[in-house]
Formats: structure tokens, sequence, C-alpha cells
């Protein structure tokens, strides 16, 4: 960190603080999360996340010409939003790190955190467990519910990594042709629901935190919060959790979790909302969520894992599905 971020996470901690770790890198060298210890303050440790933009003169397209690399600034811009403008509103239903420091520069971003690790959340999984996929489900029904009809201000008008009006190389390069001519349709479909809220965006297993008994989890992460259909998050969730031959296996009962978990947190809030009709909107709006994100992986990594026959038949369907009403 440069010493003026240094300084400013001193003062704002109140105590001297020294690094423990690097936690990772940044996706495409932008940076570090680390750990850094405290001494004398009234906590022993936070989380700090530091994003330093790489030099302008080592990118092969320059700066202002390369999408990748403005949807990462922005990217960096909404989460610095979120934690300022939003996350008050969540509770101990969907738990996210209380922030300390938001500061930004020229090139850099400096946040510094809660370290969940030391709040009661220091589990991280490469696998899940039905009940640990539930409570993960059980956090975003609380984020949906929470943010259910409010407008993105500051976020991304449409939230997701792989939102369409961001991703047109992905697009491009597309080979499936029905897919690639359904994908503005499908985007539109997600879109003209009447029931938007805020997703996470990227809620992968990864990115969720847990408890040492796997109960309660918080999450992390939120570059790509911003608006739209709960059902986009259930099913990148789902789908970043079970291989091919569990996913029609354990799709319907993971997806009754959730809407059991959304209506109770929707009359929790007393919100005006007719339960039936939100769980069959969104339930009809998954097939086509999961083949949104399906449309992004072909373009974007062809041969990823998650590129499979059971996403390929619901991309059928789908695509089918469309071209009927077309008719």
């Amino acid at each position: 960190m440069n010493e003026n971020f240094q300084d400013i996470t001193r003062r704002t901690v109140g105590t001297e603080i020294f690094k423990i770790e690097d936690i990772q890198t940044l996706w495409s060298g932008y940076g570090k999360i680390m750990r850094y210890g405290l001494k004398g303050g009234n906590k022993n440790t936070v989380v700090i996340k530091h994003v330093k933009l790489p030099d302008q003169s080592l990118h092969p397209r320059g700066w202002n010409t390369d999408l990748s690399h403005q949807r990462k600034i922005r990217s960096y811009q909404v989460e610095t939003a979120w934690y300022r403008d939003w996350a008050e509103l969540c509770d101990d239903s969907c738990t996210i790190p209380h922030s300390f420091v938001l500061e930004s520069s020229k090139d850099e971003f400096l946040m510094v955190f809660e370290d969940l690790d030391a709040s009661g959340f220091p589990v991280r999984k490469q696998s899940a467990s039905m009940k640990e996929m539930q409570a993960c489900l059980k956090w975003l029904a609380n984020l949906h519910a929470i943010f259910m009809g409010k407008k993105p201000a500051g976020l991304w008008p449409v939230g997701t990594y792989w939102h369409l009006d961001t991703r047109p190389n992905e697009l491009e390069v597309l080979e499936d042709v029905e897919l690639k001519q359904a994908a503005h349709q499908i985007d539109q479909k997600l879109r003209a629901s009447p029931y938007q809220t805020f997703v996470h965006g990227d809620a992968k297993l990864a990115n969720f935190c847990f408890s040492s008994d796997g109960q309660q989890v918080a999450a992390v992460d939120f570059q790509y919060v911003g608006g739209g259909c709960g059902i986009k998050d259930v099913a990148y969730f789902i789908g970043s959790c079970l291989y091919e031959e569990d996913c029609e296996r354990y799709e319907e009962g993971l997806l009754d979790w959730y809407f059991v978990q959304l209506k109770e947190a929707l009359t929790k809030r007393k919100l005006p909302i007719d339960l039936t009709d939100i769980e069959q909107d969104w339930r009809a709006l998954f097939p086509v969520a999961w083949t949104d994100f399906h449309r992004f992986m072909k373009g974007w990594s062809p041969g990823h894992w998650k590129i499979h026959g059971y996403s390929e038949r619901i991309a059928r369907d789908v695509v089918a599905q469309l071209n009927s009403e077309n008719l």
C-alpha cells in the first residue's frame, strides 16, 4: 500500500498495523486481499482489499479501449458504493463484513473490513453438503427480500458479472448460433420480471464464509452487485456447487428450500408482495437464468466443466420455448 493509505488505515483503526498474510491475489493481478494484525486496538485483525491498477504502459490495448479493464474499474467503484451506501441495510440474516475504510485514488482502491474468520466464519468450502447449500440459499433469500423493489443507485443497473451488456466480446465469439440469436431475448425476459431486487452478482460457493458447524454463512465480494431478479443468483449458486449428475437430482429440492426462505423473509419484512406469484414468476425464470450464464460460459471458456449435458438440455429447451413464442 502507498504511505497515504497506510496512514488512513492506522488513523481509522486507531492502532499500529502489521501484515500477517496474503489471503489471495485479485483477478488479473489487480491487487491483493491481505490479513493485517492490530496492536493496541479493540480488534486483533482486519482484512484489507487493496486494488492497484496495472501500469497503463504494460497493457497491450490501453486502458481507454479495453472493455475488460474498464469493467474491472467499475466493479471496484460499485463495491465501494455498496459498502458505503447499502451494506448497513443487511442484518444478521444475510451477514456481510463491516467496512472500516473505503478510500480510492486515481489508480488505487483501499477497503478495510472486519475479519470474518475472527467473527465466527472461519471455514471456506470447495464442496458443500445439502445443509451448507441450504444455508447459502437462505442468505440469498434474505438479501433478495431486503432489497426487493429498491433502485440500485451507484451499483450496476443490472447485476452479475456475466450480464450481456458488459460481455459483448464473449457473445461475438459464441459459436452456438441459436443461443447467440436468443441472447438478447433471454436478457429481456429476465429484465421483464415484475419482481426486481438486488443480486449479489457472483454468488458462488467460494464467496461464502461458513461458521464452524456449517449452519451460518456470511458473504463477500460485492463487485457485481446490482439490480435483477434474484433467481439469477440462485441458478448461478447451484451451478457452482453441483456437477452434471447432481444438477437435475437436487434442483427441485433446492428451489423448494429457497422459496420457503424467500417467503419467510418477505413476510417478516411485511412487504406487500403476492408470495405465490413471485414464486411462479421466478421458478419459471430459473432455466432462463441458467441459460443466460451458460451463454456467457460458452463464449468465455468453451471447455469449462460447467458446460455439460444438463446445461445444454436446459439451454435448448429455453431457446425452443422462446422461438415458439416468436411464431
